[in-house]
């Protein structure tokens, strides 16, 4: 059987990362996206156990309390965070459990289980990256300016990551990505 582990994937917003993921799913079955665990409530195209667990507030800090989340944080008054269970259940399943998360959740997962593999998709250039948010279209300037400020930051800690990609061409960096999941299934030792 293949070795399964968890693979935290971070980089600033627009950098391209859920592409990337969302390829590697597409053309492999043995990689799976992590589910979060939420509070918030239920939208009404969502699944339980698909897109998220959907718990109540005393559910998630009982979750907290009993040390069964990799990581959370409080956005907007709701709970997210990775459970634990599931994660350790597909990697002892054989599969890659990719979990697409910001720097600050990715440093609590590196603490919380550090066989995880961080990968930071990095863009080309800032100039790039700006390019890129305002051609999607979904954030007016002040946000675009923010979402650069954040990335400029983010940037910071690649140190803390296991590997970086620069997402150039798209194809170029799935690949990247599968080389990186065939080397820690060859690995040994950590």
């Amino acid at each position: 059987m293949k070795k399964g582990f968890l693979m935290v994937v971070s980089g600033p917003s627009g950098v391209g990362k859920g592409t990337i993921c969302d390829i590697l799913l597409r053309d492999n079955t043995d990689i799976k996206y992590s589910i979060s665990a939420t509070s918030r409530n239920k939208r009404p195209n969502e699944e339980h156990g698909k897109n998220y667990f959907f718990v109540s507030n005393d559910e998630f800090e009982k979750m907290i309390e009993d040390g069964k989340l990799l990581e959370y944080a409080r956005v907007h008054g709701n709970y997210y965070g990775t459970p634990k269970d599931f994660v350790l259940n597909s990697i002892d399943n054989g599969d890659v459990v990719i979990l697409e998360i910001d720097v600050q959740g990715a440093l609590q997962v590196k603490k919380n289980y550090p066989d995880a593999v961080l990968v930071f998709i990095l863009p080309p250039d800032f100039e790039e990256l700006k390019r890129r948010l305002v051609e999607r279209g979904t954030e007016d300037e002040e946000t675009v300016n923010l979402r650069m400020n954040n990335a400029k930051k983010e940037v910071e800690f690649l140190n803390e990551y296991n590997y970086s990609i620069v997402n150039d061409f798209i194809d170029e960096s799935v690949d990247k990505m599968k080389a990186i999941i065939e080397a820690e299934r060859l690995k040994i030792k950590k």
